[in-house]
């Protein structure tokens, strides 16, 4: 979600490349969108086929479904790359690890048809491009694929990568136009020709009113669901409220009767050995 430093919404123009509603508007260009990719994996990148933005999977009616920032592929493999920021929120609550493996499964999965053989799957890469540094190891980005524990040069070779940038690394030794890109994501500054363009795009973004329009009825639909947590909040907090005041009538009933058997024990006794009350 995109919001601001006081909890609230952030306007739409005042959206930057950092967030997620304006990473997908702008990454929809095929040919920014393959310069970025190719400015972060540090190789070429083929040819990408349509750029979808906020691609989503949902395989069961009641299935847990997922949005994915940005959804392409060319030749070699599919990508999916993803805008992440804090947003007021702990690294572990945002579990990118399970979430990573998750969103490769439902790649998998769409391009898995029935009778189609297990060779047909693509390489697929998720990468998380992180306004923060996601494992806390000072590293400039984490990148992980599939290896033996018993022998680490043996690698599974199942066609998965998974890559974290750290936006915040400020080591000296990373690629310069990595370097710039990283700035431009973290503060906005514009520093060559990529991030001049991504600038550029930001700005024609802002302009084109059918982007807005889908972004005010986002925020309205998260708004209401927000709205509606509250009020289920406060209902099911007077709800437990009369259950947790049925619980203590029943205990102090409970106790009620075993002080009275009690009673009638010791009454009992007493009468037997000729004890008065």
């Amino acid at each position: 979600m995109t919001k601001m430093k006081n909890g609230m919404i952030k306007p739409f123009e005042e959206l930057e490349y950092s967030d997620d509603f304006m990473f997908g508007c702008v990454m929809r260009d095929k040919v920014l969108c393959r310069e970025v990719l190719e400015c972060l994996l540090q190789r070429p990148v083929g040819e990408l086929t349509d750029v979808i933005p906020q691609r989503e999977f949902q395989y069961t009616s009641d299935g847990k479904p997922i949005r994915l920032d940005i959804y392409t592929e060319d030749d070699s493999g599919v990508y999916d790359a993803e805008m992440q920021k804090l947003n007021n929120k702990s690294i572990k609550s945002l579990d990118l690890p399970r979430r990573s493996r998750f969103y490769q499964s439902m790649i998998d999965g769409d391009h898995l048809k029935k009778a189609q053989l297990y060779k047909t799957l693509p390489d697929s890469t998720v990468l998380f491009i992180c306004t923060f540094d996601p494992f806390r190891r000072g590293f400039e980005k984490y990148t992980f694929r599939e290896i033996c524990e018993e022998s680490p040069d043996l690698c599974l070779n199942d066609g998965t990568t998974k890559i974290f940038f750290n936006c915040r690394y400020e080591g000296s030794d990373l690629p310069e136009e990595l370097r710039k890109f990283y700035d431009f994501v973290e503060t906005g500054k514009v520093g060559n020709s990529l991030t001049e363009k991504l600038e550029e795009a930001v700005i024609n973004a802002r302009k084109v009113e059918e982007w807005r329009s889908q972004y005010m009825k986002e925020m309205v639909v998260i708004m209401n669901a927000r709205e509606e947590g509250k009020a289920e909040g406060k209902a099911e907090g007077k709800a437990e409220g009369k259950a947790e005041e049925r619980v203590n009538t029943e205990r102090e009933r409970k106790r009620a009767e075993i002080a009275e058997a009690e009673l009638a024990k010791y009454r009992k006794y007493a009468l037997e050995h000729g004890y008065k009350e």
